[in-house]
Protein backbone atom coordinates (compact mmCIF):
# COMPACT_ATOMS: atom_id res chain seq x y z
CA UNK A 1 0.00 0.00 0.00
CA UNK A 2 1.16 3.47 -0.40
CA UNK A 3 -0.27 7.27 0.34
CA UNK A 4 -1.59 9.19 -2.48
CA UNK A 5 -1.40 12.93 -3.37
CA UNK A 6 -4.75 14.21 -2.36
CA UNK A 7 -5.54 16.60 -4.80
CA UNK A 8 -7.43 20.25 -3.73
CA UNK A 9 -9.73 23.14 -5.27
CA UNK A 10 -9.69 24.36 -7.44
CA UNK A 11 -7.93 21.51 -9.19
CA UNK A 12 -10.63 20.71 -12.34
CA UNK A 13 -9.99 17.36 -11.94
CA UNK A 14 -12.52 17.32 -9.74
CA UNK A 15 -14.89 18.75 -11.68
CA UNK A 16 -15.31 15.94 -14.04
CA UNK A 17 -17.80 12.83 -13.88
CA UNK A 18 -15.99 9.70 -13.13
CA UNK A 19 -16.18 6.78 -15.02
CA UNK A 20 -17.75 3.54 -14.16
CA UNK A 21 -15.28 0.83 -13.31
CA UNK A 22 -15.53 -1.93 -15.64
CA UNK A 23 -12.45 -4.18 -14.59
CA UNK A 24 -12.24 -5.81 -11.24
CA UNK A 25 -8.72 -6.63 -10.92
CA UNK A 26 -5.49 -6.43 -9.13
CA UNK A 27 -5.20 -2.71 -9.96
CA UNK A 28 -8.50 -1.64 -8.49
CA UNK A 29 -7.37 -3.44 -5.15
CA UNK A 30 -4.58 -1.32 -4.89
CA UNK A 31 -5.83 1.80 -5.60
CA UNK A 32 -8.62 0.85 -2.78
CA UNK A 33 -5.70 -0.21 -0.18
CA UNK A 34 -3.95 3.15 -1.84
CA UNK A 35 -7.04 5.34 -1.06
CA UNK A 36 -7.81 3.36 2.61
CA UNK A 37 -4.24 4.35 4.05
CA UNK A 38 -4.38 8.09 2.53
CA UNK A 39 -7.93 8.83 4.17
CA UNK A 40 -6.58 7.38 7.36
CA UNK A 41 -3.25 8.96 7.00
CA UNK A 42 -4.97 12.76 6.36
CA UNK A 43 -7.23 12.20 8.44
CA UNK A 44 -10.47 11.50 6.99
CA UNK A 45 -14.01 9.35 7.27
CA UNK A 46 -14.15 9.13 3.80
CA UNK A 47 -12.41 9.29 0.19
CA UNK A 48 -13.14 8.99 -3.41
CA UNK A 49 -10.92 8.36 -6.27
CA UNK A 50 -11.01 11.59 -7.84
CA UNK A 51 -9.16 12.91 -4.57
CA UNK A 52 -6.73 10.86 -5.55
CA UNK A 53 -6.67 11.87 -9.48
CA UNK A 54 -8.35 8.77 -10.04
CA UNK A 55 -11.22 9.51 -12.29
CA UNK A 56 -13.30 6.29 -11.45
CA UNK A 57 -16.12 5.47 -9.62
CA UNK A 58 -14.39 4.40 -6.29
CA UNK A 59 -15.19 5.31 -2.80
CA UNK A 60 -13.89 4.23 0.39
CA UNK A 61 -15.44 4.91 3.73
CA UNK A 62 -14.01 4.31 7.58
CA UNK A 63 -16.78 1.65 9.03
CA UNK A 64 -14.48 1.46 12.32
CA UNK A 65 -16.53 1.55 15.55
CA UNK A 66 -14.71 2.97 18.64
CA UNK A 67 -12.72 0.71 20.13
CA UNK A 68 -11.96 -1.75 17.09
CA UNK A 69 -9.32 -2.27 15.09
CA UNK A 70 -9.43 0.29 11.75
CA UNK A 71 -11.48 -1.09 8.45
CA UNK A 72 -12.91 0.25 5.43
CA UNK A 73 -15.71 -0.31 3.31
CA UNK A 74 -15.31 -0.01 -0.15
CA UNK A 75 -18.09 1.05 -3.04
CA UNK A 76 -17.40 0.43 -6.11
CA UNK A 77 -20.00 2.34 -8.99
CA UNK A 78 -22.57 3.46 -6.05
CA UNK A 79 -25.33 4.84 -6.89
CA UNK A 80 -28.06 6.44 -4.47
CA UNK A 81 -31.27 4.60 -5.46
CA UNK A 82 -33.54 5.68 -2.54
CA UNK A 83 -33.43 8.18 0.51
CA UNK A 84 -35.69 9.88 3.18
CA UNK A 85 -35.70 12.93 5.38
CA UNK A 86 -33.00 15.66 6.56
CA UNK A 87 -30.51 16.20 8.15
CA UNK A 88 -28.09 19.43 8.90
CA UNK A 89 -24.30 18.65 9.80
CA UNK A 90 -21.15 19.54 9.65
CA UNK A 91 -18.73 18.70 6.55
CA UNK A 92 -15.30 19.11 5.77
CA UNK A 93 -13.38 17.69 2.82
CA UNK A 94 -9.67 16.54 2.39
CA UNK A 95 -9.88 18.70 -1.19
CA UNK A 96 -11.19 21.56 0.12
CA UNK A 97 -8.51 22.90 2.57
CA UNK A 98 -9.59 25.10 5.86
CA UNK A 99 -13.42 24.68 5.47
CA UNK A 100 -15.91 23.20 7.37
CA UNK A 101 -19.97 24.06 7.24
CA UNK A 102 -22.90 22.95 7.36
CA UNK A 103 -24.85 21.26 4.64
CA UNK A 104 -28.12 19.43 4.39
CA UNK A 105 -28.03 15.87 3.01
CA UNK A 106 -30.46 13.26 3.40
CA UNK A 107 -30.96 11.37 6.60
CA UNK A 108 -31.33 8.14 5.44
CA UNK A 109 -30.13 6.54 1.92
CA UNK A 110 -30.19 3.38 -0.10
CA UNK A 111 -26.65 2.63 -2.36
CA UNK A 112 -26.49 -0.08 -4.99
CA UNK A 113 -22.91 -0.56 -5.13
CA UNK A 114 -20.58 -3.22 -6.26
CA UNK A 115 -17.87 -4.98 -4.23
CA UNK A 116 -14.15 -4.95 -5.31
CA UNK A 117 -14.59 -8.30 -6.61
CA UNK A 118 -17.63 -6.76 -8.92
CA UNK A 119 -20.23 -8.50 -6.73
CA UNK A 120 -23.67 -6.38 -6.58
CA UNK A 121 -24.64 -5.72 -3.39
CA UNK A 122 -26.70 -2.76 -1.37
CA UNK A 123 -26.84 -0.68 1.90
CA UNK A 124 -29.23 1.35 3.75
CA UNK A 125 -27.10 4.00 6.13
CA UNK A 126 -28.31 6.77 8.65
CA UNK A 127 -27.27 10.00 9.99
CA UNK A 128 -23.07 10.21 9.35
CA UNK A 129 -22.53 7.29 7.48
CA UNK A 130 -25.68 8.40 4.89
CA UNK A 131 -23.44 11.89 4.98
CA UNK A 132 -20.27 10.65 4.42
CA UNK A 133 -21.71 8.28 1.86
CA UNK A 134 -23.76 11.49 -0.06
CA UNK A 135 -20.35 13.19 0.30
CA UNK A 136 -17.88 10.80 -1.40
CA UNK A 137 -20.10 10.07 -4.35
CA UNK A 138 -20.72 13.95 -4.72
CA UNK A 139 -17.06 13.70 -5.43
CA UNK A 140 -17.80 11.31 -8.32
CA UNK A 141 -20.20 13.64 -10.00
CA UNK A 142 -18.29 16.36 -9.61
CA UNK A 143 -19.88 18.17 -6.93
CA UNK A 144 -18.26 19.45 -3.84
CA UNK A 145 -19.76 20.19 -0.97
CA UNK A 146 -18.86 24.01 -0.94
CA UNK A 147 -21.62 23.48 -4.07
CA UNK A 148 -24.28 23.13 -1.03
CA UNK A 149 -23.23 26.15 0.63
CA UNK A 150 -25.14 29.70 0.04
CA UNK A 151 -23.56 32.13 -2.74
CA UNK A 152 -22.19 33.93 -0.26
CA UNK A 153 -20.51 31.39 2.06
CA UNK A 154 -19.02 29.17 -1.38
CA UNK A 155 -17.61 32.90 -2.94
CA UNK A 156 -16.02 33.55 0.57
CA UNK A 157 -13.86 30.23 0.46
CA UNK A 158 -13.42 30.81 -3.14
CA UNK A 159 -11.14 34.60 -2.20
CA UNK A 160 -10.22 32.82 0.75
CA UNK A 161 -8.22 29.94 -1.29
CA UNK A 162 -7.19 32.11 -4.33
CA UNK A 163 -5.45 34.03 -1.11
CA UNK A 164 -4.05 30.41 -0.15
CA UNK A 165 -2.60 29.62 -3.40
CA UNK A 166 -0.85 33.13 -3.87
CA UNK A 167 0.87 32.39 -0.63
CA UNK A 168 2.22 29.54 -1.46
CA UNK A 169 3.14 30.15 -4.52
CA UNK A 170 5.58 33.18 -3.06
CA UNK A 171 6.02 31.57 -0.35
Amino acid sequence: MALRKIIEYPEPLLRVKAKKVDTFDEELKILVEDMAETMWEAPGVGLAAPQVAQSVRVIVVDVTEPGEEKHYMALINPEIVEHEGTQLDEEGCLSVPELTAQVQRYKKVTVDYQSEDGTSKQLIAEDRIAVVLQHEIDHLDGILFIDHLSPLKRNLYKKKRKKMLALEQTG
